[in-house]
């Protein structure tokens, strides 16, 4: 495919300079991803029931802690995942990993419908990790290079802002599983079972990538000239701390995305658990009868989940017009900070489902907004034949800190905080936790700025 590059063409609308197979691009890697969200969520949404119904009579407090331990291995499966196809791509195609990554979430996402323990609930979540873990880098590595330099910006940060639907779409099947529980259409207690079933429905998009998705045309005159990555997957790693220009941009882009990974896995994805305490206490407090108040609790979570969705697409499409305008480093200054102060403000003075909806709006639409700028700005940080290995690096050495941060908010909440009783030990464990914003702000100064550039690549005398 050749794009337009001209004067006229790059001042046309951002949507003028992309044709057909632009749009059919844009269209499988925004799936592919949406996707991958929509089982992130499914995760999310079914984790506490999964738990609950898995460790036969635990309390609550046990499986508290259990989820956040399956949510530390998931997370740490989505990291390994995410550094061992970013190199995969590089040397053997976005387009052919892609299909694989897809085919291993979706797959073992249906079989947890099938676990009967603790243990193998897990091992099917760290399995989805490693698939989820793929997806991004490969994703965003082949819409950059296959869009027009003037459409790039719109198209990555569309790719972001169209992925909380799959959020959305997460919630709303909950809120039909759970009616079809209700009616008793399926059994008591299996809601969660049916949702990580619906979740193998990804696979069905492989069979529109093996037939008439291509590789990026830079890609394979790559290929062609012999000039991608030697066999074995440490080599694209050993490629980017050779050269000082790639060492500086792992670093930064690896900040950077890290402490937006953090910010959500390691202190926005518990709202749901200070949710349950607040809520609870505020229908039992407003005298709803003791059978009623366990079904308000799981509604009220839901809905403050779909409207955080929304907020989160605001924030994303917010965020792609102040990089475009503004510059990547600006958008990501004003983005932490945001995303700082929402945070610490929403677990602070969270206490009823009416309010939860507002809340959620705002601190998520700050806390993904940043994500939406790991779209648009990692890909610029990295040459074509190295593109997919560095983008998937930074983006998923955060799922690792994550993990650590799952664990580290455990303790905090327990050993720390738990003297206080919930929900205030989850109150002040989120927002201590929020210093890992200032990571972020820290290592701006240190960040090139991309705005207006075209993607970075080498002479072929620097290729070794």
């Amino acid at each position: 495919m050749t794009v337009a590059t001209s004067d006229n063409a790059a001042a046309a609308p951002w949507w003028r300079q992309m044709n057909g197979y632009c749009w059919f691009v844009l269209f499988v890697a925004t799936a592919a991803w949406s996707f991958d969200c929509l089982g992130q969520r499914i995760f999310t949404l079914a984790r506490i029931p999964a738990l609950t119904a898995l460790m036969h009579g635990a309390a609550s407090g046990e499986v508290q802690a259990a989820g956040k331990q399956v949510t530390a291995i998931f997370l740490v499966g989505w990291g390994i995942g995410g550094m061992i196809f970013g190199p995969l791509g590089d040397r053997h195609g976005r387009a052919r990993m892609l299909s694989v990554t897809i085919l291993l979430y979706s797959l073992c996402t249906g079989l947890t419908f099938f676990s009967q323990t603790w243990w193998d609930f897990t091992l099917f979540r760290f399995l989805t990790g490693v698939g989820v873990g793929g997806v991004f880098g490969l994703a965003v590595s082949l819409v950059a290079e296959t869009m027009p330099n003037g459409a790039r910006t719109a198209a990555l940060g569309l790719l972001q802002v169209l992925s909380a639907g799959g959020n959305i779409l997460a919630g709303l099947l909950k809120l039909l599983i759970d009616r079809l529980e209700t009616g008793h259409v399926i059994g008591a207690g299996t809601s969660w079972r049916w949702m990580f079933l619906l979740g193998t429905l990804p696979a069905i998009l492989v069979i529109f990538i093996q037939k008439y998705l291509h590789e990026p045309e830079r890609w394979l005159q790559l290929k062609a000239q012999g000039r991608l990555p030697a066999a074995g997957i440490l080599t694209p790693y050993r490629l980017l701390l050779k050269e000082a220009r790639w060492r500086k941009s792992l670093v930064v882009g690896s900040v950077i995305a890290s402490t937006g990974v953090i910010g959500l896995w390691a202190i926005g994805e518990y709202a749901v658990d200070l949710q349950k305490s607040v809520f609870g206490n505020y229908y039992r407090q407003a005298g709803v009868p003791a059978a009623e108040v366990s079904a308000k609790v799981a509604n009220a979570i839901t809905w403050a989940y779909l409207f955080s969705q929304f907020g989160a697409a605001a924030g994303m499409a917010w965020f792609t017009r102040l990089a475009s305008k503004w510059g990547r480093r600006p958008a990501f200054a004003v983005g932490f900070s945001a995303a700082l102060v929402s945070t610490v403000l929403v677990y602070w003075k969270m206490n009823d489902p009416l309010s939860a909806l507002g809340m959620m709006f705002i601190m998520s639409g700050c806390q993904l907004a940043v994500f939406a700028g790991f779209s648009i700005y990692l890909p610029e940080l990295f040459p074509s034949r190295l593109r997919s290995t560095g983008t998937s690096f930074c983006y998923n050495l955060g799922r690792f800190g994550a993990a650590v941060g799952s664990f580290f908010s455990a303790e905090l909440a327990t050993r720390v905080f738990g003297g206080y009783g919930s929900p205030l030990m989850e109150r002040y464990s989120a927002m201590t936790m929020c210093v890992i914003f200032l990571a972020g702000l820290a290592i701006l100064p240190f960040a090139p700025e991309t705005r207006g550039q075209p993607l970075p690549e080498e002479e072929p005398s620097a290729v070794k």
